[in-house]
């Protein structure tokens, strides 16, 4: 499910996102400056003007996962995400984040609850020197 949610983010298909993501989804990333975000609303705008919009090309790679099963319904893993990236000018980029994912399991199906990614720089979809 992981694999899917980034590939989701990595295409900028909000519509995929959403059928992945719990509608009450909580986040702490860079992008909220140390803020606690809940709903969708604040991934919609990164999907509606960024995400999918500005690269060529993007493959993302799952570095070390670890996954805590906590019972029948609930996980947790926790990974480095390995992005690589082709600008528009066709100039290759990598970057490395930290994740970690909650997910739940809600008539029979996973669903990303909570997410925790840390960064030393900007995560590739929302890096703003990429966009000039």
């Amino acid at each position: 499910m992981t694999e899917q949610l980034l590939e989701a983010i990595n295409t900028g298909d909000y519509e995929a996102y959403t059928k992945i993501c719990d509608p009450h989804l909580t986040a702490f990333e860079p992008e909220a400056l140390g803020n606690l975000v809940e709903g969708m609303e604040f991934h919609k705008f990164y999907f509606d003007n960024v995400v999918g919009k500005n690269y060529r090309a993007v493959n993302t790679t799952i570095l070390n996962p670890h996954v805590h099963l906590l019972g029948d319904e609930a996980a947790c893993i926790a990974y480095i995400r390995l992005t690589q990236y082709m600008d528009k000018q066709g100039v290759a980029h990598s970057s490395q984040c930290e994740e970690t994912r909650v997910w739940h399991k809600k008539d029979n199906k996973w669903q990303n609850v909570h997410f925790h990614r840390s960064t030393n720089s900007p995560p590739y979809e929302f890096t703003p020197a990429a966009h000039k």
